[in-house]
């Protein structure tokens, strides 16, 4: 299972790259292996508002539907359309082609998990 060292991470599973005053946002190797083959990804739009803990889209695989919680507050500057057409990227490539949303934030990151602390909690 790929934790990524420079990344931050939510309970709910989602990881966080901190990027010139914006945070990229995607779901980890774990929850994509959880999920099982991943069909359909459903976004916000750009411009759509975050609210920490809150639902901002879902990700259908052929086991489940799972929602996405949203480990910051922050407007949407960027979705990736890419998963529109081939959602499969959230298997094949978790922390690379298959980020989410890019997000300017309007809440601290001081509530995410570092890599070792989320290692803690998958590994339980």
């Amino acid at each position: 299972m790929s934790v990524p060292k420079e990344l931050l991470y939510s309970k709910e599973h989602e990881w966080v790259k901190k990027e010139d005053g914006k945070v990229r946002i995607g779901i980890t190797d774990f929850a994509q292996d959880e999920l099982g083959d991943i069909v359909f990804v459903e976004l916000p739009e750009p411009g759509d508002e975050l609210e920490m803990n809150e639902p901002f889209g879902s990700v259908e695989s052929v086991k489940t539907v799972s929602e996405l919680y949203a480990p910051i507050s922050g407007k949407v500057v960027e979705v990736n359309e890419e998963l529109e057409d081939s959602p499969e990227l959230v298997n094949e490539s978790p922390y690379e082609k298959a980020w989410m949303v890019v997000v300017e934030p309007t809440s601290e990151l001081d509530d995410l998990l570092t890599a070792e602390a989320y290692e803690e909690i998958i590994s339980e």
